[in-house]
């Protein structure tokens, strides 16, 4: 395997070495999305665009669930490998499998059932509820997908290998293209053949990762006397899973509170916000990816008991966010219009003016978000999930409720959707700050 022992060597060139691929990885992932966005508002039209964005947000949210708790899971992989406990690690793997499984499952079957009372919920317009329905229909067979390739890649980087996550994202990528272009343009399917494209691109790299993990990784190859629902794993796999998860939920759900109201204000702000935020989404993207590098990298050595390594990367990463967050913020600024044509037809002006608003406000306070994923990855990389749950409560609500308390002022209208994000972030960065540096400095308890 292409594993990088991140509790020794040099930390910034370790950690870059190993963030790399995931970045690239997610970026492709992100791809899943953003092609049928593209495809769809370039061929389909408008209306097609919003119900295919609004569907991006309730699908991020769903499967944020899964993520978070593979994330949580995935804390506790590079600890035990940190700690050299091969037989803790594999029951750990044996139990959290099992348990993540059954969610995906669970999952399922609710939003089968419920699809109708949830895109009520979500205050989809009339001119949108048909071609969303049909989008989400399709896209829901896809979630045992994204169970198996986000638990499968949270075990490989856990143990430093974050390449072989990469690889089949670029394959299932390609397959995504090829199949959306096949789908909308040559078979007539519409919206339907946006989503089945991308549900089988999702099969494809999660099965993928499956076999590639069973066949040439023998640790995955669990030993009959790891096999076993030990209560105390189950409970530490549990409260390091289910706290991410929730963490990973509240974030997702604040957001699906956001789209409900920017669908409030009709088709024409949706397809704009649809188009801004896959932009916003590729442009952070690599800083939430350093993130959970980042987590990696602290709870290995962490479990190796390291505390001044932990202490150097931590300034390491915090240099590279800065650095990284302050470019990309000019870039999107300055081209939120050629961004947003990759989305949306020139003649579309509304359209065009509603995103480059959202654009030039919120990514010119892009560290602030960087800044935050690196916190999310300190704490639960050292085993306080529950802080991490606790600052992601603070960002989001401070977002959604002062979107809702604003966007009614006819002075402010939809703008005070966009100003309610930098302000979340920058107050739950205050508060994981001052918890690292008066709380747990103060006490000595500082990994």
């Amino acid at each position: 395997m292409a594993q990088i022992n991140l509790s020794e060597g040099p930390i910034t060139k370790n950690m870059l070495r190993f963030a790399f691929p995931m970045i690239c990885g997610n970026m492709l992932q992100q791809l899943y999305n953003v092609v049928d966005t593209l495809i769809v508002g370039k061929y389909l039209g408008t209306t097609a665009l919003a119900a295919v964005g609004s569907s991006y947000a309730l699908m991020t949210f769903l499967t944020s669930i899964l993520l978070g708790m593979c994330m949580g899971s995935g804390a506790m992989f590079s600890i035990r490998f940190g700690e050299k406990n091969h037989n803790q690690l594999q029951e750990d793997l044996y139990v959290s499998f099992f348990l993540i499984a059954a969610l995906a499952v669970l999952i399922n079957g609710i939003v089968f059932l419920f699809i109708d009372p949830i895109m009520v919920l979500l205050s989809v317009p009339a001119d949108t509820y048909a071609l969303m329905r049909e989008y989400l229909w399709v896209i829901f067979f896809g979630i045992g997908a994204t169970f198996f390739y986000n638990y499968f890649a949270a075990v490989l980087r856990a143990l430093g290998n974050s390449l072989v996550p990469l690889v089949f994202l670029g394959i299932s990528a390609v397959i995504n293209i090829v199949l959306d272009l096949y789908f909308i343009l040559s078979c007539g399917f519409g919206v339907a053949g946006a989503a089945f494209a991308t549900i089988l691109a999702q099969w494809f790299s999660g099965v993928g990762i499956a076999l590639y993990c069973i066949l040439k990784c023998p640790f995955m190859r669990i030993e009959k006397q790891n096999r076993r629902f030990c209560a105390a794993t189950i409970k530490e796999i549990t409260n390091a899973s289910i706290l991410t998860c929730l963490q990973q939920s509240v974030m997702n759900l604040g957001i699906l509170m956001v789209q409900g109201l920017v669908n409030s204000f009709g088709s024409i702000v949706m397809a704009a916000f649809a188009a801004a935020v896959k932009i916003d989404a590729f442009a952070y993207m690599p800083l939430q990816d350093f993130g959970n590098a980042f987590s990696t990298f602290i709870a290995q050595n962490y479990g190796a008991k390291k505390p001044e390594r932990i202490k150097k990367g931590i300034r390491s990463a915090a240099g590279c966010v800065v650095l990284f967050s302050l470019t990309v913020s000019v870039l999107v600024v300055v081209f939120s219009r050629q961004l947003l044509l990759l989305f949306i037809k020139p003649e579309e002006t509304k359209v065009l003016a509603v995103g480059m608003s959202y654009l030039r406000t919120v990514a010119v306070f892009y560290f602030g978000i960087g800044a935050l994923f690196m916190l999310y990855g300190l704490y639960r990389a050292i085993n306080r999930p529950g802080m991490s749950l606790v600052l992601t409560v603070i960002s989001l609500g401070t977002r959604v409720a002062l979107a809702y308390l604003l966007s009614p002022i006819p002075a402010i209208g939809v703008s005070g959707i966009w100003w309610a994000i930098p302000i979340g972030w920058f107050l739950a960065d205050a508060t994981g700050i001052l918890y690292y540096l008066y709380i747990l400095q103060y006490k000595g308890d500082s990994p």
